[in-house]
């Protein structure tokens, strides 16, 4: 199904949405969604998934056209999917979900998930771990209603959360349910697990880690993205894919300064050791933009 081969230069990966308004998802808030009946309630939730699904196939057309192959689809893609009344609604949409991962596939584009900051594993808190699961159950659903692989192909991608808590991480991610669990990826943050922290904890849950220079130099306080630093760490975190060809990395730029953790509009400094890396998500406000301006100028450097 997925394509196995090392892309010959990295592929840039549009994350959810376009700075024009080509790729644009509609949401609801619950309060809004709770001042209808019931009935009203699960209409309203199946006219917003069919205009998403509308939206990702619009996505997945964008892509195709830019010739992007990496796309991180809106971890709110299907809202409110983790209760019980998303879940009835988006199983009787199922076979629309899945023409469209289908149509992803055949259009070669890989599709992954980052599921939002409420996702915290490693939480003193058995409600906060609990609530974690159901957010990425419904995540792993999502995935496996795409039609997507139980690996990391397709993975969902989460940060360590709550810092010193590597055990109960380790812990809790050796126990996940097969659809979670076979595509969970972790990534380093600026604060509570550095690069070197969360290698350590993917090694030892065996799970790949997402390497982000940004979160790295932030957290280890470099001042250059040359730093000898991050060409160790795109190694050291390739060895943790079961299939090296698949790894993933972000890229971001500080908006005003080089540590700001604000992202900027555009890419301007790349890490050197990124030609390294087959698969990178390009965090910029900009989006297609910044795709465009690193294929013109990094990408055409080559």
């Amino acid at each position: 199904m997925q394509n196995l081969s090392t892309p010959s230069v990295p592929q840039l990966g549009l994350v959810c949405i376009t700075a024009s308004d080509a790729v644009r998802y509609r949401t609801t808030t619950r309060k809004h969604l709770l001042l209808l009946p019931e009935p009203q309630q699960a209409e309203k939730l199946r006219q917003l998934y069919q205009q998403n699904i509308a939206v990702l196939h619009r996505a997945l057309d964008f892509c195709h056209a830019q010739g992007i192959r990496l796309y991180r689809i809106s971890s709110d893609v299907f809202p409110f999917a983790d209760t019980e009344q998303g879940k009835l609604v988006l199983e009787t949409l199922q076979a629309e979900v899945g023409e469209a991962g289908t149509r992803a596939t055949a259009l070669g584009i890989r599709l992954i998930i980052h599921p939002d900051q409420f996702v915290v594993l490693s939480s003193d808190s058995p409600q906060v771990v609990a609530n974690s699961l159901k957010i990425l159950e419904m995540h792993g659903r999502t995935m496996d209603l795409l039609r997507q692989p139980r690996s990391t192909w397709s993975p969902l991608e989460i940060h360590g959360g709550k810092g010193n808590r590597a055990e109960q991480l380790i812990a809790v991610i050796q126990q996940l349910p097969d659809a979670i669990r076979t595509r969970l990826a972790l990534e380093n943050d600026e604060y509570a697990y550095s690069a070197a922290e969360i290698l350590e904890v993917c090694r030892a849950a065996g799970v790949p880690m997402v390497f982000d220079a940004h979160h790295h130099i932030i957290h280890d306080k470099l001042t250059s993205y040359t730093d000898p630093s991050i060409h160790e760490m795109i190694l050291a975190a390739r060895a943790t894919w079961p299939v090296p060809e698949w790894q993933l990395v972000h890229i971001s730029n500080g908006r005003e300064a080089f540590a700001d953790r604000r992202h900027h509009d555009l890419i301007t400094d790349m890490p050197p050791a990124y030609r390294l890396a087959p698969w990178i998500e390009v965090e910029a406000k900009q989006k297609e933009i910044a795709i465009e301006k690193l294929r013109s100028e990094w990408l055409a450097s080559w």
